[in-house]
């Protein structure tokens, strides 16, 4: 019988029920605040370096890409008849120094005399042959 006693006795039950409640808060703070915690600043460390690759790599690309381009210094209006050979306006302007200048004046050209042909040329300095840009 006092065996049964022992095991119904009220101090066993509360230093089982202190255990459990001590166990359980224990797993409750490992699983709840700890082991998310660690994985969140893992999470998150690897994301600012992923994020900061592809923006390394971006720029990279980009850099590599965009290389300086040598602009010419000068363009040429170069005047075709309609036979395709090369043949000279008189009173026309010829030389510019940027672009979009001599594309205007071309386009007022082949407006003014509309059976001729005209070619935006410039010397490169790696090409022997003048380049051809736009021909109208």
């Amino acid at each position: 019988m006092q065996y049964f006693s022992k095991i119904f006795d009220w101090k066993t039950y509360i230093v089982t029920a202190l255990a459990v409640i001590s166990f359980s808060n224990f797993m409750a703070v490992l699983f709840g605040h700890t082991i998310p915690g660690i994985f969140l600043t893992f999470f998150k460390v690897a994301s600012e370096y992923v994020i900061l690759a592809a923006v390394f790599l971006f720029a990279l690309t980009w850099l590599l890409r965009a290389k300086p381009h040598n602009r010419p210094k000068n363009y040429y209006i170069v005047v075709f008849d309609i036979f395709g050979k090369k043949s000279q306006i008189n009173g026309i302007r010829t030389e510019f120094k940027t672009h979009d200048v001599a594309w205007s004046f071309m386009k007022q050209y082949k407006s003014e005399y509309p059976l001729h042909n005209f070619a935006l040329v410039s010397d490169l300095p790696r090409s022997d042959k003048p380049t051809i840009f736009r021909y109208i």
